[in-house]
């Protein structure tokens, strides 16, 4: 596998954890960078990693964000990834976990309740790696990186408690 091979398979991970969530989210990629890889010398080797990252831009409430959280770390250990951390911050909220392959992926609750993902490559032969070619579902917004969420939805902007499962 090279870089930009990488690059795709992390795009195919955050396409399926958004995916996994209904009511669906609202999102945009988030920016995207690769680096060389060094060996414990820190010299440079011929490889590198890849990190892709997806902004939600759907509203979520306080009162939501934990029900979220438990869609995404159900859905990750579903696929067979491991939950390698859990940071329990009231405020600022993360789940960390990794593919067998050893792909490093986390859902993190940042400033004003906006969720990230953020997956990160092993290192893999050095390629060029292209933008990703998955499609959100939000247009673009001018401004730096990142832009708060603004949509709103029903479900997942509510400020009620959500109802028990079924």
């Amino acid at each position: 596998m090279n870089m930009q091979e990488a690059a795709e398979r992390a795009d195919a991970i955050v396409q399926q954890t958004i995916d996994s969530v209904r009511p669906q989210l609202r999102w945009n990629h988030g920016p995207s960078n690769d680096k060389i890889c060094t060996d414990f010398k820190n010299d440079t080797l011929a490889t590198g990693s890849v990190k892709r990252r997806a902004a939600i831009m759907t509203v979520v409430s306080r009162q939501r964000r934990g029900s979220l959280l438990g869609v995404v770390e159900r859905a990750w250990k579903s696929r067979g990834y491991e939950i390698t951390s859990v940071d329990t911050d009231e405020e600022l909220p993360a789940i960390y976990a990794a593919t067998p392959e050893g792909f490093r992926l986390s859902v993190a609750v940042a400033g004003e309740g906006q969720f990230f993902f953020s997956i990160t490559t092993p290192c893999f032969a050095k390629s060029d790696v292209a933008d990703p070619k998955t499609q959100p579902n939000t247009p673009h917004r001018d401004g730096g990186y990142p832009q708060r969420p603004d949509v709103h939805d029903d479900f997942w902007s509510a400020t009620a408690p959500p109802p028990p499962p079924t």
